[in-house]
């Protein structure tokens, strides 16, 4: 009989090279030609917006990158014309009757219209990564826009003098990431893509909405994703064993106990040592777990959760900081009469353990995810508001008693508001309800409202996902944007009817737009018409928290996928995945932070472990398409619902959400270069050192590359798909690794055997509960890189000589990591007749880099970095062009033959109110974006 310690290597040789052979279709999809559409799911904030004078209604078309302007009369709404924006439009805002400024989050832009003759685009404005709002408060009307603490904008030259600009320190502790760039309309400068006043920073994650008070002196700015004072401690630090009550020395440090359990699943089967999630007792000063145990020992960083925070618009200083104002905070709005500033958020319930029916006598988050709030803030009071507190969460869609009447008044993922020029009724936006929800100001202020006889008044909207909301009280009329439909809906305020719609013109493909409403239909989906797979997957993304949703009435089930360093789990670690078996899923998995749901076509098994290649519709080690089917489990397991969705739904969820893709990394060079620390990093990483330390049997180590596949034509950013042991107590699949940057934030670790670096001492206030790695307890990639020697505890994998430096190397690298688009996607600027010598150079590298070929897996062959578009308002219309890499001039859409020269082309923009826009779009998206309009 072969020892176990030989039959893992043996899995591992093996799995390797039978890992090119079984790969399915599903898993490394054949693409003849690029799509003419990327699907990025990027969250409309404020894609609605009236004219000063009430005249003009501006809906932002988030698929179709463009603004779409109506005239507003008695009859409803007209089409006057449509202005290409940049990628991704989210939000916009009327300056004044003659100018709007859109948001564009993908393109790190704002693009300043003027409707002044042929309405265009007059300038394009660079800010920080993924901008969201924006808001004109202050004397003067200055812009504020926020976007996160990231970007290649915010370190570029011509900005270096701005206050608040520059190196974004990434890996330093107790920075805050969340920026506000405030221009000045009235001096914009002939900077490369505009210069701003100031660039505001917060001790907050990534800032999404805005709102101004009433007098226009004070601009409201909040955290998306703000967390809720949870962490995880690292798995080492809860002591051995399952006794709660026997406490441990650990490095040093003592801590409470083992793991509140239970020991084993239903079948008696021992549950592996995992990782505990924490909630900071504010009343207390304690970390606590569910049964009451301090844990500050564990901790090194405190988590203030400051949620909102007030300007002052015209000093730019901070005015004040509100905390605990909700989780996941959507949008803001602001009492006319009154002042206070209306907060619709989420509040997770991340601190609970375990999802199914709680059979074993133990607690449950089946249904009760997170609860829909609006949260008042009110002079200094915090006040939040459950806007479904009719809801029983100890029924269950199982029990006799439930009480499947309660959806019909429920409200689920609350975003955009409008308040009453009186002060008196909140409208409020149910995404994932079809509904707008009505609310008496005072009522939900006094928390005295009932939402049985409340829900009366609420508007049911057609289309679903209703995203925008303006009132036109003088015509008695509610607009709404409607996401699932792509449309505009005109309601009559006083009989709730829907009058006329205006559907914006959408070039998503049929399954993107059949499939989008699974993920978010609350309604539908979930049993008490709360819960939606979007209460934690945030737009298809994740919600920067970790959730411990084991099952101790589940069973163990075998793992199908290939994997490497088997036989050194078995030999190191003897309770692998709590049983002993390198091949066990067990159910009790522990803490693990929420995935994107983006780019997951070419990454192979789902999940942190993979456990969803084997499931309810049959098992693969390599499919993602069966992998994300088998999440059918969790419209049961997890939002509650007594049956699951049929097959057809199902497959066309997957259908959809396999075509959304991660964005550009904003991290990396423009022109997808390496800096000197991340191309030492890159040396290391795929060089000829191993990094796993092996020194037995030729061809049996490998690099970091090795392990963490980098393969753009195959797709492999970080995963080719396989399995690994990482020296934890749990066989996981190798991560991707495209998304680095968005979980920075969190710094502070106590030292555990696991780690090499040492204790990071008490490193004060921090802006994020959850790091890297599967259960977020990891602060940084550099200390989780230092315990890379102890893979597997025989040799060394970085250099003795300086350790140190090449962590911090290969750090960088990650930050910086390649996506499966070029970083030059999305980037734009406009060419005017005051500003070419600033735009000109830009204008070259955009040309160099549609003319780059690039390897994509999702694009097919034969593409380059991207394609180049122009528009420029000639002859009474915005004319389009394409650039051809082929020809070396771009191809009007005129339907002529001759093609215009670069050179020409910029002269246009020598003429007043013939502004050239370039932007760089997905390979495949020219034609459509530049021609085809």
């Amino acid at each position: 009989m072969t020892p176990p310690r030989l039959r893992g290597i043996q899995k591992s040789l093996l799995a390797a090279a039978a890992l090119l052979a079984v790969m399915s279709p599903g898993f490394t999809p054949a693409l003849a030609a690029p799509p003419s559409f990327i699907a990025f799911e990027s969250g409309q904030v404020r894609p609605l917006a009236l004219s000063p004078d009430r005249t003009r209604l501006f809906a932002v078309n988030t698929p179709d990158n463009s603004l779409s302007i109506f005239t507003v009369g008695a009859n409803g709404l007209t089409l006057q014309s449509r202005v290409q924006v940049g990628l991704e439009p989210i939000a916009v805002a009327a300056r004044n009757d003659n100018e709007v400024w859109v948001v564009n989050h993908l393109s790190d832009s704002v693009s300043v219209v003027s409707l002044t003759g042929t309405p265009r685009v007059v300038r394009t404005l660079l800010v920080g990564d993924e901008p969201r709002d924006i808001v004109f408060a202050g004397t003067g009307g200055r812009a504020f826009i926020t976007t996160a603490h990231r970007g290649q904008h915010r370190t570029h030259s011509s900005i270096a003098a701005v206050p608040g600009a520059g190196d974004p320190k990434l890996t330093t502790p107790g920075v805050g990431r969340a920026d506000v760039w405030v221009f000045d309309p009235a001096n914009l400068g002939a900077s490369l893509g505009g210069t701003p006043v100031r660039i505001l920073n917060f001790f907050g994650d990534t800032p999404r909405a805005l709102t101004v008070s009433p007098d226009k002196q004070t601009v409201y700015a909040a955290v998306f994703k703000s967390g809720n004072q949870t962490t995880s401690l690292l798995e080492e630090t809860v002591c051995e064993g399952f006794n709660p009550y026997l406490p441990c020395l650990v490095n040093g440090s003592i801590y409470p106990g083992g793991s509140p359990g239970p020991a084993t699943n239903h079948e008696g089967i021992r549950a592996p040592e995992v990782a505990l999630i924490v909630k900071y007792n504010n009343q207390t000063n304690r970390w606590q777990d569910e049964l009451g145990r301090n844990w500050n020992n564990a901790v090194r960083f405190r988590l203030p959760d400051q949620d909102v925070f007030a300007v002052d618009a015209n000093s730019l200083g901070q005015k004040a900081a509100y905390s605990h104002v909700g989780t996941t905070l959507f949008n803001m709005a602001t009492n006319p009469v009154t002042g206070t500033v209306y907060v619709s958020n989420t509040e997770a319930f991340n601190h609970v353990r375990f999802e199914g029916p709680g059979n074993y006598g133990g607690t449950t988050v089946q249904g009760h995810l997170a609860e829909t709030r609006i949260t008042a803030i009110l002079g200094g009071s915090v006040l939040p508001r459950h806007l479904n507190k009719h809801l029983d969460y100890t029924k269950l869609a199982t029990d006799p008693a439930f009480d499947r009447t309660a959806k019909n008044h429920s409200l689920a993922t609350p975003v955009d508001m409008a308040v009453s020029s009186d002060g008196r009724t909140l409208y409020v936006a149910a995404y994932s309800s079809s509904k707008v929800g009505v609310f008496d100001t005072q009522a939900l202020e006094a928390d005295s409202f009932n939402p049985r006889l409340n829900s009366a008044a609420y508007i049911p909207v057609s289309g679903g996902g209703p995203s925008g909301l303006i009132l036109d009280e003088a015509r008695g009329r509610l607009y709404v944007l409607t996401r699932f439909d792509n449309a505009v809906k005109v309601i009559d305020l006083a009989t709730r009817a829907e009058l006329s719609k205006q559907v914006l013109p959408n070039p998503e493909p049929a399954s993107v737009v059949q499939g989008r409403p699974i993920l978010y239909d609350a309604a539908t989906f979930s049993a008490n018409g709360e819960a939606s797979c979007a209460s934690c997957h945030i737009f298809g993304d994740m919600d920067d928290l970790a959730w411990d949703l084991g099952n101790p009435d589940d069973d163990v089930t075998q793992n199908p996928i290939p994997g490497r360093l088997l036989g050194a789990a078995e030999l190191l670690k003897p309770h692998i995945n709590g049983s002993g078996n390198v091949e066990d899923f067990h159910p009790m998995k522990g803490p693990m932070t929420t995935q994107t749901l983006r780019g997951m076509v070419v990454s192979g098994p789902m999940h942190w472990r993979g456990d969803r290649s084997t499931g309810f519709f049959g098992t693969s080690g390599t499919d993602p398409n069966l992998s994300f089917m088998n999440f059918i489990v969790a419209f049961e397991g997890l939002l509650g619902r007594s049956t699951a969705p049929t097959q057809t739904e199902m497959q066309r969820f997957t259908d959809f959400q396999l075509q959304v893709q991660l964005p550009p990394n904003p991290v990396r060079n423009l022109d997808n270069s390496l800096t000197a620390a991340q191309q030492r990093g890159l040396d290391f990483y795929a060089g000829s050192r191993r990094s796993d330390g092996i020194p037995f049997g030729e061809g049996l180590g490998f690099t970091c590359e090795g392990c963490h596949r980098l393969s753009p034509a195959q797709g492999f950013y970080g995963t080719d798909g396989m399995a690994s042991f990482e020296n934890i107590p749990q066989i996981v699949k190798i991560p991707h690794l495209r998304n680095m940057y968005q979980k920075v934030g969190m710094f502070g670790n106590a030292t555990t055997p696991f780690f090499l670096a040492p204790d990071s001492g008490w490193q004060g206030d921090q802006v994020r509960g959850f790091g890297f790695v599967h259960d977020g307890a990891v602060d940084t990639m550099a200390r989780f890189l230092s315990a890379i020697v102890f893979i597997p505890s025989i040799g060394v994998g970085f250099p003795l000589n300086n350790p140190d430096a090449t962590r911090r190397d290969v750090e960088q690298l990650l930050l910086a990591f390649d996506t499966d688009l070029a970083p030059i996607v999305g980037q734009q600027v406009t060419l005017t007749s005051t500003n070419a010598s600033a735009v000109g150079p830009r204008i070259d590298l955009l040309l160099q880099r549609a003319r780059t070929p690039f390897a994509s897996k999702i694009l097919g062959a034969g593409v380059t970095e991207c394609d180049l578009i122009a528009k420029v308002a000639l002859g009474g219309r915005v004319k389009g062009f394409l650039f051809s890499p082929s020809g070396n001039g771009f191809i009007p859409d005129d339907g002529t033959t001759a093609s215009v020269s670069d050179a020409a082309l910029r002269n246009h923009a020598k003429t007043a109110g013939q502004e050239v826009t370039y932007t760089c779009v997905p390979p495949g998206s020219g034609p459509r974006i530049g021609l085809n309009r």
